[in-house]
């Protein structure tokens, strides 16, 4: 059996990622309040993750990865792969920890990721992600790269320390709304392998145990609402969505007794309607969000508006922004909707 991450394995990680990065702020949304028609007293609020130095949530996570493997890593170097992400962030703390840094990309990946990744130092190697599904490349290429590198392979979301270093996010959240006397009530979160909602269900749980946890996965790419249904994890043979950062063909082993146990329902939202969220975070608050950023707030309108009514919960609402590194011309039509 895996040993995954606890709550106190993401409070330890509070004082590495402290060591880099300020919290990211919770922003109250007067607009979405009026959008999701809450009730009187309710508060909606974005979490941003398009603060950090990376653009998104996962540095964090690689941050923690670094931090707890540099005895491992010694003079090695380190390689992952990810959409562009995690690509991002592990090289970011690669910068921070004086590390070298392999990362593994889809050749399609947009611009801007390969951008960040190459600004924090990291080497990068390309694959072709439409028949990676086929061929396997994706991890025959980052293993063959541990190999004749001698480098240590780190994932970007099934690993303890990953989630604990995500689930800080959590504690950040969890803080400031204390810190204001609020109670939370639903609590809206991407899933894709599953780090980022797994760190922040041990926090948000600790902190607030009758709020709803909720995940969000794109239509194409739901295999956690499956995996729900049919009590164990299950693989997708080739996810497909906009939301390039929620393609993982499952949820990451390490991830999965968290969600089982703390996040009992997934909603699956088509593009279209995370274009649209993309366009009302864009014209509400001037925020350029990747799909994959935009995607829960997409879902808790669908939630709020056609299913469950805010003022069936008490307590606020947070909805994750979990990155915002999209590429002009990409995002533009994205936006014509």
């Amino acid at each position: 059996m895996v040993q995954t991450a606890t709550i106190d394995d993401v409070r330890d990680a509070e004082k590495t990622i402290r060591q880099f990065l300020d919290p990211v702020p919770l922003v109250r949304s007067y607009a979405l309040e009026k959008v999701l028609r809450v009730a009187p007293g309710q508060r909606v609020w974005l979490k941003d993750y398009g603060w950090t130095p990376v653009g998104s949530f996962k540095v964090y996570g690689a941050l923690n990865w670094m931090a707890n493997n540099l005895p491992r890593i010694g003079e090695r170097a380190v390689t992952a792969h990810s959409s562009g992400n995690f690509a991002s962030g592990i090289s970011y703390a690669g910068m921070c920890y004086k590390k070298r840094v392999i990362i593994v990309m889809p050749e399609t990946a947009p611009k801007v990721k390969f951008e960040l990744t190459a600004s924090f130092g990291a080497e990068i190697r390309t694959y072709d992600i439409a028949t990676d599904h086929l061929t396997g490349q994706r991890d025959a290429l980052t293993a063959e790269i541990a190999a004749t590198e001698q480098a240590i392979q780190a994932s970007p979301y099934d690993d303890r320390w990953v989630i604990a270093g995500n689930g800080v996010g959590g504690l950040e959240i969890a803080a400031q709304l204390q810190q204001l006397n609020r109670q939370l009530g639903r609590f809206y979160c991407q899933v894709s392998g599953g780090g980022l909602m797994a760190g922040h269900a041990l926090s948000i749980h600790a902190a607030f145990p009758e709020a709803e946890i909720i995940g969000v996965e794109p239509e194409g790419a739901n295999d956690f609402a499956m995996s729900l249904k049919a009590g164990k994890r299950e693989r997708l043979p080739k996810p497909t969505s906009i939301c390039d950062g929620l393609l993982s063909y499952d949820v990451g082993e390490h991830n999965w007794p968290i969600l089982q146990r703390l996040v009992p329902r997934s909603i699956a939202m088509n593009d279209l309607e995370t274009r649209r969220a993309m366009k009302l975070l864009y014209l509400k608050h001037g925020l350029k969000t990747e799909p994959s950023g935009a995607i829960a707030l997409a879902a808790a309108i669908q939630d709020l508006t056609f299913g469950t009514k805010a003022a069936d919960r008490e307590g606020d609402i947070v909805i994750v922004v979990s990155g915002r590194n999209a590429d002009e011309e990409a995002f533009r039509k994205w936006l014509d909707v």
